[in-house]
């Protein structure tokens, strides 16, 4: 499976997703590993196996192993601390936030990549997660990075796309 079959395979009331899969696939503000990375850490941050499966197919030869893989390990961390985070900061209640988290998350001090690149990838999938607590501390990373705004919404742009395609697909098989 492929970005193309996804595309095919995605309801003509979804037109608009279909073009914008085809667009961002085409972007060109993200660097290759920046752009598939924030595809493949979206893929698993919505969580539906035929949008994994496919952007996993598309970007075998598009990233390093260890890109790919930390990729996916954004995915999981942000799946743990998008939770953890958005209720200490919606809870409203000051004395979580002196609470230590007692949360591993080693893999966002050694990623394996670029810290940019991961800072990325965990952005897309936190506005997937809707932790707005999370998107401004990444926000404040890339910016540090020298990310610019346009890449930045780049990233949240697949994110969009991707959690709206594995949507669309999981409704579709359910009906």
């Amino acid at each position: 499976m492929s970005l193309q079959d996804l595309r095919d395979r995605l309801p003509d009331y979804a037109k608009d997703l279909k073009l914008n899969l085809g667009s961002l696939s085409n972007e060109t503000v993200l660097d290759d590993q920046k752009k598939w990375g924030t595809f493949l850490a979206s893929a698993h941050g919505a969580a539906n196996p035929d949008v994994v499966a496919a952007i996993e197919a598309e970007i075998a030869d598009k990233m390093s192993p260890e890109a790919a893989e930390a990729a996916r390990a954004a995915a999981a961390v942000m799946g743990m601390n998008n939770v953890y985070y958005r209720f200490t900061h919606l809870v409203g209640n000051s004395k979580y936030n002196t609470l230590p988290a007692k949360l591993r998350m080693n893999v966002m001090a050694n990623p394996g990549v670029d810290k940019a690149d991961f800072e990325l990838w965990s952005m897309a999938v936190s506005a997937i997660n809707g932790c707005g607590m999370c998107m401004k501390a990444h926000e404040a990373e890339l910016e540090k990075a020298g990310l610019t705004s346009e890449q930045i919404q780049a990233s949240v742009r697949i994110g969009a796309v991707v959690n709206a395609v594995s949507k669309i697909l999981a409704a579709r098989a359910a009906a």
